[in-house]
């Protein structure tokens, strides 16, 4: 482990001097921290914005930060294709047959060549084998392609949640969640929908806040049966058939049906649910890399799934509690046509509101871009870091030159100056310019750690995300047992109900969606119910209440109910409906369920397997001394660990910087006059270069106090003073004594460096929270703490096509 990854601080490069054409030693370290500021990556085609990219999400990786990497283009999934070994025949599936033929060699010979620079290229810039090993051990990588299967599937269509709490009750980022979800929606039919004239725009609006108001979730098909019968009487001041009638709305809904029923669009409800937290961790806790290409997406697709993502990250934001130190990171490999100067699509507002608001839970943003005209300037007016490589016209120098000056307002910025740097920048040359830095600095980019062989096809992707495919478990869905899946076969459906004792109580579970062409509903029976489980623990402060719902099969067989086949029902209890729907069939009821004795029976085993198998369990952290939160799981606990740990770490480097830099800017003031009264008498330069003058010339000091040590113009200032008191003493210097006076003070700047390091080196930042072995706290309920509500006969919908399959048609 390198000391600078003990410090949290990214290494990018090594600092480039512009004049000579060369490559300096100095490393270029970039503070993690710095990037709760966000940053912006703008270059032209060929500048080396993605490498430089990559290698900012290795350098995440390697400080447990964890990422969600938007791909419009394809490049990002290159960060999959670190090979710890740098084997031949790693290189080997990756290498472009093309260019292997045009230089006149078999691909495995192209492959043991490419294989071969890495490994040179790596070593050049400190870098090697084990590195890429701990990049490897640190981090979970995959792709998703939303609305394609060919890498990891996310279900963006099967349901638009309701947001948390934290969004609800601030009505402004209500309502852009309302705004941006509904044009999207649109966005995606095709509809480009204006949010005050759009009659389209404005029932869904309505829709969704009818629905999200209530705290419920609404899925597509809802959205459809809801379009065509609204649960609200009124749109504003006018009633629903005067402002949309009946027979638009039909072919409204129409019209997202006929979207929905597209050969290929099943694939937009497949996969796992869009979940940010799930996006930036494993279930275990452990960070992720989550680069989610959109390449294969048509513009209207791209937009719509941005904005969506975008909703469930501000969403998942506004849950975390407050940090001043990085949490996780955004990036987006391309802002084009996201946030642009003018128009306002329904990401951009969900941009501006991130820039604004993320630093206070520690979410960096980073946006990249090779066309820096259509980029909204003054929504980047706040970011911290801007890093600029190569540019192609005129125009977009002034572009960037404006945004810069504005990022800089109240600061000092020296036009002219930073317009040469530009001027002279070339490939994988960039200009760092970070407002929490004294100085902006030339820098060439490390070589990645990720083998970089261009934009993934779908068909590369598939090969690359085959095995964790298969690995993946597959989405729990409500679908009947197989046994009576069967059995529902082999039975005709009855139109009528059985005969049941009044005293039987009967419960339906309303049908998720209206029945589609050809379809007719059947209700099956199961046992239902609804408990409450309390738990208390003074010793861990535990005083809370769960609610569980849960469905059964029923069978004849010694043991009817089963409670360990249980399935979890998660809705509101107040939903379930008094009657079946019209025209609705059932299938056969085993005699037990008919039976009013038996549920008094099933009640007394439920209450028992409750406080047996519904125990909470919290978990508790030797290390700092810290338990989970009730509801917390071991992943999240975990995870949270890891983002406490970062924050002690940056409290113990925030405290080396402070007593550090006082101490060596005294020694740098002494050292300046010192090497000042030597010029002086030999009569040599006015001034010299502080960077070579004063530099400890190690990276250890630069990840402490980064580039705030004195600066040029500090050290012009200090000469003058010096001259100018030389001249009022008129006495002169001995050049002897001045020499030994530097060698002294020299000698004092390697004394405390090697102190420094010796408290770096005590310095305990290595901590892995996927390696904490955890305190297994579990609290189990009293038999007083459990109350049943009810036990019951429960009916499940289910919609039976012309082919006599069955869909579950209840969630």
């Amino acid at each position: 482990m390198q000391d600078y990854e003990k410090l949290g601080a990214f290494y990018l490069g090594k600092r480039y001097d512009l004049k000579k054409k060369s490559l300096k030693e100095e490393v270029i370290l970039y503070d993690s921290k710095d990037l709760t500021t966000h940053a912006v990556i703008i270059g032209m085609t060929g500048s080396g914005k993605t490498g430089l990219g990559i290698g900012m999400l290795e350098e995440a990786a390697m400080d447990k930060v964890p990422v969600i990497a938007i791909d419009p283009k394809g490049d990002l999934g290159n960060i999959l294709l670190t090979f710890p070994d740098l084997a031949a025949s790693d290189f080997e599936p990756w290498v472009n047959p093309r260019e292997a033929e045009k230089k006149g060699k078999s691909v495995s010979e192209y492959a043991a060549g490419q294989a071969g620079l890495w490994e040179k290229g790596l070593g050049e810039w400190g870098q090697g084998k084990a590195r890429i090993k701990r990049f490897r051990d640190l981090v979970d990588l995959a792709i998703y392609t939303p609305g394609s299967s060919a890498g990891l599937p996310v279900s963006v269509l099967k349901s638009f949640n309701a947001p948390g709490p934290a969004v609800r009750n601030d009505m402004d980022l209500y309502r852009e969640r309302i705004q941006a979800t509904a044009t999207g929606i649109l966005a995606l039919m095709g509809e480009d929908a204006d949010p005050i004239t759009s009659r389209e725009h404005i029932l869904i609006s309505n829709l969704l806040d009818h629905y999200w108001g209530q705290d419920r979730n609404l899925d597509v098909a809802g959205l459809i049966t809801a379009i065509q019968n609204p649960p609200v009487d009124r749109i504003g001041v006018m009633d629903l058939e005067s402002f949309y009638p009946s027979k638009d709305r039909f072919k409204l809904a129409m019209q997202l049906n006929n979207l929905l029923a597209a050969p290929g669009f099943e694939s937009w409800m497949e996969g796992e649910p869009l979940d940010a937290g799930k996006l930036l961790y494993t279930e275990s806790g452990k960070p992720r890399i989550s680069v989610m290409s959109i390449a294969h997406l048509s513009d209207p697709e791209r937009m719509f799934f941005v904005t969506m993502l975008l909703n469930e990250i501000i969403s998942w934001m506004r849950a975390q509690p407050g940090t001043s130190s990085l949490r996780a990171i955004l990036y987006m490999d391309e802002i084009f046509g996201y946030m642009p100067p003018t128009a306002n699509p329904p990401s951009k507002n969900l941009f501006l509101t991130l820039l604004k608001q993320a630093r206070a839970y520690g979410l960096g943003l980073v946006l990249a871009t090779q066309n820096p005209v259509d980029l909204d300037y003054k929504g980047l007016s706040n970011t911290g870091t801007w890093f600029i490589g190569r540019l192609q016209t005129e125009r977009d120098k002034m572009r960037v030159m404006e945004g810069l000056e504005g990022a800089t307002a109240g600061g000092k910025f020296d036009k002219q100056a930073m317009e040469r740097t530009i001027a002279g920048l070339g490939k994988r040359v960039f200009l760092l310019h970070n407002v929490h830095e004294n100085e902006a600095v030339v820098f060439n980019t490390r070589w990645a750690m990720s083998y970089l062989p261009g934009p993934f096809t779908r068909e590369q992707i598939k090969r690359l995300m085959k095995d964790r495919k298969a690995a993946a478990p597959a989405p729990a869905v409500n679908v009947m047992p197989q046994a009576t899946a069967a059995k529902a076969q082999q039975n005709a459906a009855d139109s009528s109900p059985p005969p049941l004792p009044p005293s039987l109580d009967q419960y339906f579970i309303p049908a998720s969606r209206p029945a589609g062409e050809g379809e007719r509903l059947v209700y099956f029976p199961l046992v239902i119910a609804a408990s409450d489980v309390g738990y208390s623990s003074a010793r861990y402060n535990v005083n809370t209440e769960k609610r569980f719902g849960l469905v059964c099969e029923v069978d004849d067989g010694p043991v009817p109910v089963e409670w360990d086949n249980a399935e979890t029902l998660e809705m509101d209890f107040d939903q379930l409906d008094a009657g079946p729907e019209d025209e609705a069939e059932y299938s056969e009821l085993p005699s037990a369920a008919g039976k009013v004795k038996n549920y008094a029976k099933w009640e007394k085993l439920l209450k028992r397997w409750l406080r047996a198998n519904k125990t909470l369990t919290l978990y508790k952290s030797e290390s700092f001394k810290i338990t989970s939160e009730l509801g917390e799981s071991e992943g999240e606990f975990r995870a949270r660990l890891q983002q406490f740990a970062a924050e002690k770490r940056d409290e113990k480097v925030a405290a080396l910087r402070k007593r550090y830099a006082s101490k060596t800017r005294t020694l740098e003031n002494r050292l300046l006059r010192a090497q000042q009264r030597i010029e002086r008498e030999q009569e040599q330069s006015k001034q010299r270069k502080l960077d070579t003058a004063i530099s400890f010339g190690t990276a250890i000091l630069g990840a402490v106090l980064g580039r705030k040590k004195l600066s040029t113009t500090s050290a012009s200032r200090v000469g003058t003073a010096v001259k100018s008191a030389g001249r009022m003493r008129k006495e002169a210097q001995d050049i002897e004594q001045a020499k030994e006076t530097e060698a002294a003070v020299q000698e004092e700047m390697q004394t405390l460096e090697k102190q420094l390091q010796r408290e770096i080196e005590l310095l305990d930042t290595n901590f892995d929270a996927q390696n904490e072995e955890l305190k297994e706290i579990v609290v189990k309920p009293r038999t007083t703490d459990v109350h049943i509500h009810f036990v019951g006969l429960g009916w499940a919908p289910h919609y039976q096509d012309k082919k006599g399959r069955l869909h579950a048609a209840w969630s």
